[in-house]
This record gives structure tokens, C-alpha cells and sequence, in this order.
């Protein structure tokens, strides 16, 4: 019987459990007790994560439908960064990871054999011995800059097809492929997505990115030349946006947000 407390992570679907908090104005947290919050099955995998939280252990696991707990509501991993202090909303980022890559390799992509634990973040094959540990996937994100014809301080921004709000801008991102650099791949995205030519990339900040088991790299650029041409099946509106007139923009959780940001408290050039 376990005794320790321990910060759990419980996950449905896509969504946390979240504690609510005593007074009004404070964070939302992981709940934290010696015992699971809500019950397991026998077959429940319990994650060990490789940190812990002040000082004691973080666990988590799923379950596969939503329980009432008094005091206790389930939110969305994104949607719970305003509600959660930042270590624990890393913290809940990588639970999701790690369960999510859990659930992807019960079984081995060579020879087809069940997989092992060997650590809380590797396995091996049972039949073949390959090991696995949790694959990140690499993202660019780039801030473009230019002084238009006026003398007016612009960033280029984007509306693609995928976003979440339909009117909101954020900046040309794109992933990284087999064989090419950071920068590399910032000069491919911007050109396909653009046509546009930058010059100057210069790397700005990093930012994990959850959904599911992403890093996004933040780059900022300067225009070097071209007209805009969008790639329509990934792009839907594109345009130079000055301080003063900028469409609605990601909220606070994206590195997008923080290069626009930063941008809007730098003096024009």
C-alpha cells in the first residue's frame, strides 16, 4: 500500500484532472494524495515520471470515462495553462507525452512482439531486443520583420486552415524534415507557404508543445524579398500587420505569442 504523497496526473481523453482551488483568485493544481484520486482497474498502467514536483513523486495514468470528483473538475491540457502555475502545467505536458507514447508502443514496429519496461522513459522488445524511447517531433515557428514603403514596422502573420479560431493570425510555421537544419527549414516554410524570401534567421526561444509530443523552435527573421503568394491547402489569409493594427493573436500559452510580443516591445529600426 502506497503512503507517500504523490502529484497524480489523470487523464480522459484529452482533458486533466484539475483540483479547484480554495480562494478565488488562486492557481488550479494536481491533485495530491498517497492513493490515485480515482480508481484504477488491474490493467491501469501507472507512469512513473522521470522528475518530481516539490520535492515528491509525479505519477499519472488515464482512465477511459470521466468520474465526478468533488472539487475536482476536468479541463483540457491547453485550456488548463491559464488555470494551472507553470511547472505544473510542464509537468502535465509531459504526463500526456509520456502516456501517449506508452499507448503507441505495446508492441514491437519490427518483429511484432510485446514490449518491456525498462526505465519509466525506454523499452525493449521481448522477442528482438530493439529499444524505444519517446519521439519528439520538431517544429519551426518564425517572426518576419520588414519596414514597408511608409517607414511603418510590420511582422508578417498568417491565418492557416487548421487553426482553432477562424479569425484569429499567428506566424508561418511549419515541421522540420529528415536531413535539414533549423534554419533550413525556416527558408523552406516561409517559401512555400509565402514565397517570400528571408534573410538574417536568428533563433529567438524553444517551447515544448504536448499535442501530442511536439518542441516548437521560435526563429525571427528579416524580409529579403518577394511577393506574397500563399499555398493555399495550408494557408487561408496572410499580410504585414503594424503595432496598431493587428488582428486577434494566440493566446499566452504559444511561443507565437511570445515573438509577437516581443516584437510589439521593440522599437522600429
Amino acid at each position: 500500500m502506497q503512503t507517500e504523497n504523490t502529484h497524480w496526473f489523470v487523464f480522459c481523453g484529452g482533458s486533466i484532472l484539475l483540483q479547484c482551488p480554495r480562494e478565488a483568485d488562486a492557481p488550479y493544481t494536481i491533485p495530491l494524495s498517497p492513493v490515485p484520486p480515482l480508481p484504477t482497474k488491474e490493467w491501469t498502467f501507472i507512469q512513473e515520471l522521470p522528475d518530481a514536483t516539490d520535492g515528491l513523486p509525479c505519477r499519472a495514468y488515464t482512465i477511459t470515462s470521466p468520474m465526478p470528483l468533488e472539487g475536482h473538475i476536468f479541463a483540457g491540457l491547453r485550456e488548463s495553462y491559464p488555470r494551472l502555475n507553470h511547472e505544473d502545467y510542464l509537468m502535465a505536458g509531459k504526463a500526456a507525452e509520456l502516456l501517449y507514447w506508452d499507448s503507441g508502443t505495446r508492441y514491437c514496429g519490427v518483429c511484432g512482439a510485446p514490449m518491456k519496461r525498462t526505465t519509466a522513459i525506454s523499452k525493449q522488445c521481448t522477442h528482438c531486443g530493439k529499444e524505444v524511447w519517446p519521439q519528439v517531433s520538431p517544429a519551426i515557428i518564425v517572426r518576419i520583420r520588414r519596414t514597408d514603403d511608409k517607414g511603418r514596422d510590420q511582422i508578417l502573420m498568417v491565418h492557416a486552415r487548421n487553426f482553432r479560431r477562424s479569425e484569429m493570425y499567428g506566424l508561418v510555421a511549419g515541421f522540420v524534415e529528415t536531413g535539414e537544419t533549423l534554419e533550413q527549414c525556416v527558408e523552406r516554410e516561409v517559401r512555400e507557404e509565402t514565397h517570400l524570401r528571408i534573410k538574417n534567421i536568428r533563433y529567438f526561444a524553444s517551447q515544448p508543445w504536448p499535442y501530442p509530443c511536439g518542441i516548437m523552435i521560435g526563429f525571427t527573421a528579416d524580409y529579403a524579398g518577394g511577393e506574397l503568394a500563399l499555398q493555399a491547402e495550408e494557408i487561408s489569409q496572410a499580410g504585414w500587420f503594424s503595432r496598431d493594427k493587428l488582428p486577434p493573436v494566440p493566446e499566452k500559452l504559444s511561443i507565437a505569442r511570445q515573438l509577437i510580443d516581443d516584437w510589439m516591445n521593440l522599437k522600429a529600426e
